[in-house]
């Protein structure tokens, strides 16, 4: 199996073949007096992510740099048709950034003139399995209920503006002067009627969870300080 690296150098080989007029190998710089083209990779550089819908997983883009340089008189032909070809078609992009001599000690051979080539890769990632569906499918009508209640301190005095969330749901409010509030819309299932409710309350510096139970008629809510 290709990796998206050698598939990518691969790829950018056989344009160059066809770019320059004569075979260009894989392989690092070197002192040629035919003045043949070589490509070789230098590096992998980050691309710009692109985020995916409705739960697909989006490929992992990057960029894998290339050196293209040739030794000898007649690479510099080659190099100018490479160059043309690539500003013709827009790609492979070509950066003109060569001249590090740091580079070419850590290749081994003196200075020349060369050509950077930026050429995009991309690592597919695979689609999540779904689970096997074991049962018929089902579609139920739950029936919604109006939850009342109060939220007190630990010496009963109402505690105002706190917000009361009902857990796993948009769904909030907030308490009243006397501490009082209502949930409208909060869903009841009729094949687990005593499912107790979870509710969140927030503010005071707090936050506090409860499970009420649905068959009451009006909950009280005792929020104690941490």
């Amino acid at each position: 199996m290709t990796g998206a690296i050698e598939a990518a150098v691969a790829d950018l080989a056989a344009w160059l073949t066809g770019a320059a007029g004569d075979p260009v190998p894989v392989g690092p710089p070197r002192d040629d007096p035919d003045g043949g083209l070589t490509v070789w990779p230098l590096e992998l550089r980050p691309a710009r992510q692109t985020a995916g819908s409705g739960g697909a997983r989006e490929p992992y883009r990057f960029v894998v740099r290339l050196l293209v340089s040739g030794g000898g008189p007649a690479a510099l032909p080659a190099l100018d048709r490479v160059l043309a070809a690539a500003t013709a078609a827009g790609q492979p992009e070509v950066v003109l950034a060569t001249g590090d001599p740091a580079l070419w000690r850590a290749l081994g051979v003196p200075p020349r003139p060369a050509l950077l080539l930026d050429v995009p890769a991309r690592i597919d990632r695979p689609a999540p399995n779904a689970p096997p569906v074991r049962q018929p499918l089902r579609l139920r009508q739950l029936d919604m209920r109006t939850l009342d209640g109060r939220v007190v301190g630990p010496e009963r005095q109402p505690l105002a503006a706190m917000r009361v969330e009902l857990v796993g749901t948009a769904q909030a409010t907030e308490t009243d002067a006397a501490g009082r509030f209502r949930l409208v819309g909060v869903p009841h299932d009729p094949d687990a009627p005593d499912r107790p409710v979870r509710i969140r309350l927030v503010g005071r510096g707090r936050t506090h969870t409860a499970e009420l139970d649905p068959a009451d008629g009006d909950h009280v809510v005792v929020c104690a300080p941490d």
